[in-house]
């Protein structure tokens, strides 16, 4: 809906792939080689080399998706059949999904109003059942990993962190997907770094990586093309199964070209998230939860609250006030089937409530704001939301 003639900003189309990517692909067509193992220097390979420099780490994966990375990570990590992993009730469904699929239990912790990790139940549930724990940074949110990493360490229960919307956050200073003993990242259109599809496991284990490398599908002898690992290979030889979650060529092919613009990404979505989210504030009707100290955030979304007694109708009035002014706001409780709604995650089986997470998500807005919005769109964004809360409200 166009005010005082600016049309509505459009929130779903991600960044062009740079023409570098248009290039390469290209090529790849005209050779056919779109197979990962067919050259030690395929795409594949040198996107794991310059992912893992840009994080810092020994070792990257490139796969099908950040899910299929989670799946693999368990798997590695020589879990159990039925072993409990910790995770957060506030994720997306594909995240316990991954659990279930490595065939693993999981345990779903309370999340707070500020979208993150309730250490308290966290602490209540990190009993000596817990054999991993599995860190999802819902939405870029950091859960704080200086308490989830000492109570993780003291009792020698691995980390694996659902980075899939953090790749450019930093926690002290440190890369949010580095700090445990696993991480996992998302290329998916909505994602920062943008290939339709495709995922990211990054360890500095090397036994962790040879396994997660030979059940991704380095079949046969494939995994002597992935350097520094031979001796742990070697040994794993034929002794795992073959899930072939690997990624291919052209996938990335059209990532590589966007690594260097994550610098810019992150600083740009962050100064938007900021300005937004610096005006919601001033609305007695929304909130939205700040960083935590040790955080640096790279959002290219906004999530706020509804404060007050709103009601469920209420709420899915401010829903459509905004969307009738072009602007889509979902309360991810209030959605349909939303796939963020651990109620809807019925593949579970029964579940105990988690009352925290309920009434967090049934208030809890989402926003899209991506990276590449201009201060003109920001403003018709801000002014929606604020004026439909007003119509609602007022």
């Amino acid at each position: 809906m166009p005010r005082d003639g600016q049309p509505a900003p459009n929130c779903y189309d991600a960044e062009p792939i740079p023409p570098a990517a248009r290039e390469e692909i290209e090529r790849l067509l005209c050779s056919g080689d779109l197979f990962r193992y067919t050259s030690e220097a395929a795409p594949v390979a040198r996107l794991e080399a310059e992912f893992a420099r840009h994080l810092g780490v020994h070792y990257a994966l490139a796969v099908s998706s950040c899910s299929a990375a989670l799946f693999l990570s368990l798997k590695a990590l020589d879990l159990p059949r039925g072993a409990r992993v910790l995770v957060p009730a506030f994720t997306f469904a594909a995240v316990p999904s991954a659990i279930v699929h490595a065939d693993c239990e999981p345990v779903l912790v309370e999340v707070g109003k500020d979208f993150r990790v309730d250490l308290a139940d966290f602490t209540a549930k990190f009993d000596d059942s817990i054999a991993a724990v599995l860190i999802s940074h819902m939405r870029g949110h950091t859960s704080d990993m200086d308490a989830i990493m000492e109570l993780a360490e003291a009792r020698g229960v691995p980390v694996v962190e659902d980075a899939a919307h953090s790749l450019g956050t930093e926690w002290h200073g440190r890369k949010i997907g580095t700090i445990g003993k696993i991480g996992c990242f998302s290329f998916q259109s909505y994602k920062l770094v943008n290939a339709g599809e495709g995922g990211m496991l990054v360890t500095d284990d090397p036994e962790i990586a040879a396994r997660a490398i030979i059940m991704s599908g380095a079949y046969e002898h494939n995994w002597k093309k992935h350097p520094g690992l031979q001796n742990s290979f070697v040994q794993w030889q034929n002794k795992l199964p073959l899930y072939n979650t690997r990624m291919q060529n052209l996938s990335a092919a059209v990532i590589r070209p966007q690594l260097p613009e994550i610098a810019r990404r992150v600083r740009d979505g962050r100064a938007n998230h900021d300005y937004v989210a610096a005006r919601l504030n001033l609305s007695p009707w929304m909130q939205v939860p700040p960083a935590l100290g040790p955080e640096t955030r790279a959002p290219d979304s906004l999530q706020f609250n509804l404060e007050g007694d709103w009601s469920d109708a209420e709420a899915l009035r401010f829903q459509d006030a905004a969307k009738a002014r072009g602007v889509a706001v979902q309360v991810f409780g209030l959605s349909q089937d939303n796939a963020r709604a651990f109620w809807n995650w019925q593949f579970l089986g029964d579940q105990p409530d988690l009352p925290k997470t309920r009434a967090m998500l049934m208030r809890a807005c989402d926003l899209r704001l991506p990276a590449r919005l201009k201060q003109p769109e920001l403003d018709f964004i801000a002014d929606a939301v604020l004026e439909a809360a007003a119509e609602v409200r007022g």
